[in-house]
């Protein structure tokens, strides 16, 4: 571990600010496009209304800051369901990159996801982010989808399961290896 960063979970609303901040310095040459933007009010007031019950879902943000006390990246998630946490956005600031700080923030956004109890841990990328999806595929998740949205692009889904038979099913149903006896086992192969 690097001694000279450190992580730290954040509030909301003071995560918010880093975000505000920090965010278009990162995503400065980005495409994509901000969903409120196409919303009328009434719409915006539908969707406020949608989100109620949804309030008491887990988030963890995560800070990343240097020895100077400086904010250097972030990582943000929330559970998507009872088994699904969904790592919505993670950024290194540009200077402090290839420094061993996403590989960091990665593990520890793991670490307090799996310690929660969620099974299967993911997120999206732009397909051509090998910045990001290395690491990732490096850490144990695997590529489940590709998908093409109106936002980003052409994005590449990665999972991380938890559940080591899960991820073994993963290889089986890809096409990777046949199946071993466990699953043939669960599958009365």
């Amino acid at each position: 571990m690097n001694k000279k960063f450190r992580i730290e979970k954040l509030g909301k609303e003071e995560f918010r600010e880093y975000w505000n901040k920090y965010k278009f310095k990162i995503f400065e040459d980005d495409h994509s496009y901000h969903f409120w933007d196409l919303v009328n009010d009434e719409e915006k007031n539908a969707i406020s209304e949608l989100r109620k019950p949804l309030v008491s879902l887990i988030e963890i943000r995560l800070a990343i800051f240097n020895e100077k006390d400086e904010f250097v990246g972030w990582s943000w998630g929330f559970q998507e369901s009872h088994t699904t946490f969904y790592v919505a956005n993670s950024a290194i600031l540009p200077e402090y990159r290839r420094k061993g700080l996403y590989t960091m923030l990665l593990n520890r956004m793991l670490d307090e996801a799996i310690a929660l109890g969620f099974q299967l841990i993911y997120s999206r990328h732009c397909a051509t982010n090998n910045q990001v999806i290395i690491p990732k595929l490096k850490r144990g998740f695997v590529i489940s989808k590709m998908e093409i949205d109106d936002v980003f692009g052409v994005l590449v889904h990665l999972h991380f399961y938890v559940n080591e038979t899960r991820r073994l099913i993963m290889d089986y149903r890809s096409g990777q290896k046949k199946p071993n006896d466990q699953i043939k086992s669960l599958f009365k192969l």
